[in-house]
């Protein structure tokens, strides 16, 4: 005799596809119920107040001001393009590696520290050297271009003391 080829398994995953089905015509027969059709208009409309918010009471016809067509703007404002001076910025270089080919730009104007490859460069550069840039956005964020070195004083570095080595010679009748 051959046995059934329905198992245990398969019997319990048929029981809970046809107790989903149950449950979704119930559902569905509810919704059909507690749909409400042929609402009246009044019942369907929305109003938005004076501070933007959507009502279901219509606004107060005494607060209703008349607004001039003219004066409204759609839309950004155009913006004046900067001035060449504003374009060229002055900083110091805060950091820079040499072997990587980046480093960053202290902006004196508001101390924003700006990011520099190595490409964005017209003359070689050092930390703490004293720059003039243009800024460039890239998909990554501000990045400063034609940097070269500002031509007035630089920034002074960090005092370096340095130990005079005293040599010890011997002392001869020359000398003394």
């Amino acid at each position: 005799m051959a046995k059934s080829q329905e198992t245990l398994s398969k019997k319990e995953k048929e029981k809970a596809k046809l107790k989903k089905r149950k449950e979704k015509a119930e559902k569905r027969e509810e919704r059909k119920a507690s749909a409400v059709k042929g609402q009246s208009l009044e019942d369907m409309m929305a109003y938005v107040d004076e501070n933007g918010n959507i009502t279901s009471t219509p606004p107060d016809l005494k607060k209703r001001r008349e607004v001039n067509a003219e004066d409204m703007v759609i839309g950004v404002a155009k913006k004046a393009a900067p001035e060449p001076e504003e374009l060229v910025r002055k900083g110091v270089i805060s950091f820079f590696n040499e072997s990587k080919g980046y480093g960053f730009i202290k902006d004196l104007k508001n101390q924003a520290s700006v990011f520099v490859h190595i490409n964005g460069l017209l003359e070689q550069v050092k930390e703490n050297d004293k720059v003039t840039f243009e800024i460039e956005m890239t998909h990554k964020g501000a990045s400063a271009t034609k940097v070269q070195i500002d031509r007035g004083d630089k920034v002074p570095a960090a005092p370096v003391v340095v130990a005079e080595a005293k040599s010890e010679e011997p002392k001869t009748d020359e000398t003394v």
